[in-house]
């Protein structure tokens, strides 16, 4: 592999998958590592690889594995570099793809102001769409986050099933 180049088709509509946040954060990686002002000595510490897979991966030469995107993931999610590749929140998005959705009242949201479009509104719940990475999501009406997928049949389904209870 010459060199690992990531390009989002965000018009297709269904969602980034794993495979897809892989590329995507080691192309970022270096960036990612500068931003937070590491050595690359520091950051393969920080991350749990070693220098020289560190550098295959900020070189293009290899991939990070999903154990450790996650980990920059979670260590780096104030980052603006990795919340600007995942539209967000980017643990939100890993536990989507990891758990294969999310239905449960999860963390209070800033209501969507962002990376978020409003898909509908009813009976004190929403359902969004990310901008970035197509995932969907329900919030209450007090944008506490209580569902989440990158399935938009499964998603606008349980939003009629949580309006309709309130009816």
């Amino acid at each position: 592999m010459d060199s690992v180049k990531f390009h989002y088709d965000d018009e297709k509509g269904d969602g980034m998958t794993k495979e897809e946040i892989i590329l995507l954060i080691s192309d970022k990686l270096r960036l990612i590592r500068t931003e937070a002002n590491y050595t690359q000595d520091r950051m393969a510490t920080v991350i749990g690889v070693s220098k020289k897979t560190l550098v295959q991966i900020e070189k293009g030469r290899a991939l990070a594995n999903w154990t450790t995107v996650i980990a920059i993931c979670a260590l780096f999610r104030e980052s603006d570099t990795v919340s600007n590749a995942l539209g967000g929140d980017p643990l939100e998005v890993i536990e989507t793809i990891a758990r294969d959705g999310i239905d449960f009242r999860k963390e209070k949201t800033l209501g969507g102001k962002v990376w978020w479009r409003e898909l509908d509104r009813k009976r004190g719940y929403i359902i969004q769409k990310n901008l970035i990475s197509q995932h969907l999501r329900i919030l209450d009406e007090d944008y506490y986050r209580i569902y989440s997928t990158f399935d938009e049949t499964e998603a606008l389904s349980r939003f009629q099933e949580l309006y309709s209870e309130h009816e």
